[in-house]
């Protein structure tokens, strides 16, 4: 990527979309030929700007991510590692020794925190985002 921005949300943006390096287009054409040399034998150049910006991100993103953003119990955890496992209802409440509807309860606090409609979508959102602790 070669650009004139320096904004921290560019930079991601660029990387997030498959961005072999970053390289501002104040760089000196002997340095943007060497970033294209690199790239192509499988480095990712970058300015030392836009390096030391990327670290940052890097650093800030996470150094404060929470170990359950979405505050999922104890309980609700259990439960969605079952059904990540692919169990029913019906054998989570023998598993938990709790009744069906309990199990239904504790879905639907999933449902909630995650924002999404079934059990389907709770579990891809918990493999994406890797919230069960293993």
């Amino acid at each position: 990527m070669q650009t004139v921005f320096e904004e921290d949300d560019k930079i991601f943006d660029a990387i997030v979309a498959g961005a072999d390096g970053y390289i501002l287009k104040k760089t000196p054409p002997a340095k943007l030929l060497e970033a294209i040399s690199d790239v192509v034998k499988g480095g990712a150049p970058m300015t030392p700007t836009v390096a030391r910006q990327v670290l940052l991100l890097f650093n800030n993103k996470h150094r404060n991510i929470p170990k359950n953003d979405f505050e999922l119990t104890g309980r609700e955890e259990e439960i969605l590692g079952y059904l990540v496992k692919g169990l029913s209802y019906k054998m989570i409440a023998n598993k938990c020794n709790v009744s069906y509807a309990t199990v239904n309860s504790h879905i639907t606090h999933i449902h909630e925190k995650f924002h999404v409609n079934s059990g389907t979508e709770a579990v891809v959102k918990a493999i994406e985002q890797k919230i069960l602790r293993r």
